[in-house]
């Protein structure tokens, strides 16, 4: 990693080489989840597809548990490798190996023998119970694959291989599409045959994404290096802020997903699965930009290139920025042109989820700026920062906003939960900047003295 092109490459280029690949990937991960839900809503129904969006906070705890391991890894792998320390970057990487196999095997079998319990839990009620046990308990059989496809892709950005998890993200949709066909429309499989197909589908972007992690000419394998309890701890704590993005998403579906079901039945939930799709589409174009800058800051990080930090920081503000008025202005415009996509015959459904895509849409205005906030300071190892912004976004101000505005706007008041939620997270990102710059430091010298003690 002598030449590491993250530390020498001009920002533009690096920009073409490692975020663009990182936004595609993200969007079509997410759109992994879309696919169940567009060909069960069309070819077995709106509870299939109500079921499936119920069960998917199961499945953002699987990913959500990755992403602490991952993204923690990322973090601190890129600071020891931009810092030269090789000898290090390997023992990280096997603790993440060994720390990711026993948490996915435990969350593998609370879902399988307690897939029942978790869907009560989560709100399916008696009409989607059967459906949403059916699906936790299948999908559940692949979470070791899911959690190292995420791991093993992630890691390509650091060894200069950003479009191999481009490459097995797309061979996962692909694999997603045909095979749902065929276990939903062909061999009418129903929910079961969704989870399936996900799973299958995952397995076959994990062979894709591994090949470079076989070999021991990489400088990151999976046979060098040891389990290091100290380094362990470090990258679940530097990821842990991910970990609380992706629970707080469960928490958000399942309280949501409780209002809807308390103000509007069935379907209810089903409009809200509708938009909550089309909105995840446009969130996660935010997070590719955020993930794709991630190896470009805490390499420069671990290198003291603070005003390349600077440049791609700034950059990754304004493109988000302009991503969300030009989709806001397009949720806005044609939203019940994307929502006929996924049911076009339930008019009442179809009416709820244009009214609630108006007040919706407003989250994209200020998403962006609060989802590169959080992965930036991920990226540097400053996760008080990134936890509080994470846990505002999708934890605290949701609950407050369900129990004020709902009791006073009814269901549009359960729809304002979101961007009410993105508003006050932007307001605590002012503030964290307010009170680091009133103590005479800027965010990346407070971030940067923090890491270099734990280094230490």
């Amino acid at each position: 990693m002598n030449e590491n092109i993250l530390l020498k490459e001009k920002i533009p280029k690096l920009y073409l080489k490692f975020v663009i690949p990182a936004i595609i990937a993200m969007v079509l991960e997410g759109t992994q989840g879309m696919v169940d839900g567009i060909f069960l809503g069309n070819f077995v129904g709106i509870n299939a597809m109500a079921s499936v969006n119920i069960a998917n906070a199961y499945l953002q705890i699987i990913i959500g548990s990755s992403m602490v391991i991952c993204t923690g890894t990322m973090s601190s792998l890129g600071r020891a490798l931009g810092g030269g320390d090789a000898k290090k970057a390997k023992d990280i990487f096997k603790s993440a190996i060994i720390a990711l196999g026993v948490i996915s095997v435990t969350i593998l079998l609370i879902g399988f023998f307690f897939s029942n319990g978790i869907a009560r839990f989560l709100g399916a009620n008696n009409v989607l119970l059967l459906d949403t046990s059916r699906y936790i308990q299948t999908i559940a059989l692949f979470v070791p694959i899911i959690s190292f496809k995420i791991l093993f892709g992630f890691i390509g950005r650091l060894i200069e291989k950003p479009q191999l998890y481009l490459a097995g993200t797309i061979s996962c949709l692909v694999s997603n599409m045909v095979l749902n066909f065929i276990a939903i429309k062909i061999l009418r499989l129903g929910v079961v045959g969704a989870a399936a197909a996900t799973g299958v589908a995952y397995l076959i972007g994990l062979i894709v994404v591994i090949r470079p992690i076989l070999s021991k000419k990489t400088i990151i394998n999976i046979y060098d290096g040891k389990f290091c309890w100290n380094e362990f701890k470090n990258l679940a704590f530097n990821g842990s802020s991910e970990g609380v993005t992706y629970v707080a998403n469960a928490l958000t579906l399942f309280l949501l997903n409780r209002s809807f079901m308390n103000f509007a039945g069935e379907s209810g939930v089903a409009a809200f699965t509708i938009i909550n799709y089309i909105g995840n589409f446009v969130i996660l174009i935010m997070f590719g930009i955020s993930d794709g800058i991630s190896p470009i800051i805490s390499s420069n990080y671990g290198a003291g290139k603070m005003e390349r930090i600077r440049k791609t920081l700034y950059t990754a503000v304004m493109a988000n920025l302009v991503i969300g008025i030009g989709l806001f202005s397009v949720f806005n415009l044609f939203s019940e042109n994307l929502i006929r996509i996924f049911v076009n015959d339930n008019k009442p459904v179809i009416d709820m989820a244009v009214g609630g895509a108006k007040i919706y849409g407003l989250c994209f205005l200020l998403s962006g700026f609060n989802i590169i906030q959080s992965g930036y300071h991920t990226a540097l190892g400053n996760a008080v920062a990134s936890i509080i912004i994470a846990s505002s976004r999708g934890i605290v101000f949701v609950a407050i906003g369900l129990m004020i505005f709902s009791v006073f706007w009814g269901i549009n008041g359960v729809w304002f939960t979101l961007p009410f939620a993105e508003i006050m997270t932007f307001v605590c990102c002012l503030i964290i900047l307010f009170f680091q710059r009133k103590q005479g430091e800027s965010l990346i010298s407070t971030s940067f003295r923090l890491t270099n003690r734990k280094i230490k």
